[in-house]
């Protein structure tokens, strides 16, 4: 899913301090069930090396999971599938272009930025503005070094497929990229052009999202990632607050059951008012966000 640039957020000071990293919150909830725990940990699709180790409170929490449960069943993911799913859902064949689809102004305000950006949107030609939006927003991340191997999803992955822990998925890849598909057009157009205007920013802005994710800064979380689709109706409520929803009655589900979850999913899904932890908590759960311990030099 597409991730929106973080807002500005406080630089920590360091003082003379005797402890090397002092204890802060991670992107990382515990919600007791009657017999079991479920955590929800908030994901970054991409990473950098320099963003590396995880908090190792991540590493306690898969440690003590049962089962891994990610937005798509990423262990079963059939690379040839998903590719031509992409194609059936975002590829035009019937000869209408992106400039068709986004008309002449909005599509010469795209050109114009993609081209200060050094972005060939003559390469989306056959796209649709979701699929181009996608596209361009990888192909900014992968300038500066982001890494899908290194995303967090990717790395639990791993880690459960090498230690044989089963891995389940919330939704098929078809399943969204109808949502993707099924946005209003104008709210697709609306998503290619901010995501090129955000480019701009994204080297300057990026470490401070990082930041924000390691140190469980909700707040910056929300201000940057909600406030940038606050105006977008039509794609917060498909590709947000309706997912939330239906994942959050099914995570009460499974606390009923006697097995421990670890949910892996994208950040924006876990802040907010409309936010599955808020969710869950308006149903009654025991919730609350987990921090790193200090470190010591």
């Amino acid at each position: 899913m597409r991730r929106i640039l973080a807002g500005l957020v406080l630089v920590l000071a360091s003082g003379a301090a005797i402890a090397g990293d002092a204890a802060h919150p991670v992107t990382l909830w515990r919600v007791a069930g009657e017999a079991n725990t479920v955590y929800l940990l908030g994901s970054i699709h991409l990473l950098r090396e320099q963003d590396l180790p995880l908090p190792s409170v991540i590493d306690d929490a898969y440690a003590d999971a049962d089962v891994i449960v990610m937005e798509l069943d990423m262990d079963d993911m059939d690379p040839v599938y998903a590719q031509a799913a992409f194609n059936r859902a975002g590829v035009r064949t019937d000869g209408t272009t992106l400039e068709d689809l986004m008309g002449a102004s909005a599509y010469a305000k795209a050109e114009e930025i993609a081209a200060e950006l050094d972005i060939p949107l003559d390469m989306l030609a056959q796209s649709e503005p979701w699929l181009a939006a996608l596209t361009v927003e990888l192909m900014m991340l992968y300038r500066i070094g982001f890494d899908p191997t290194l995303g967090v999803e990717m790395l639990v992955m791993q880690r459960a497929t090498r230690d044989g822990k089963p891995i389940e998925g919330l939704e098929t890849i078809d399943e969204q990229l109808s949502f993707l598909d099924g946005l209003p057009l104008e709210a697709q157009r609306e998503m290619l052009l901010q995501t090129l205007a955000e480019g701009a920013a994204l080297s300057e802005t990026i470490d401070e999202l990082i930041h924000a994710w390691h140190h469980g800064d909700i707040a910056a979380l929300e201000e940057g990632l909600l406030e940038s689709v606050g105006e977008q109706d039509a794609f917060t409520d498909a590709l947000i607050h309706d997912r939330n929803r239906r994942w959050a009655a099914t995570i009460a589900e499974w606390l009923d059951d006697e097995q421990d979850y670890l949910v892996v999913v994208g950040t924006l899904h876990l802040v907010g008012d409309l936010g599955v932890p808020a969710l869950l908590d308006e149903r009654g759960f025991g919730i609350h966000q987990l921090s790193e311990p200090a470190t010591l030099r």
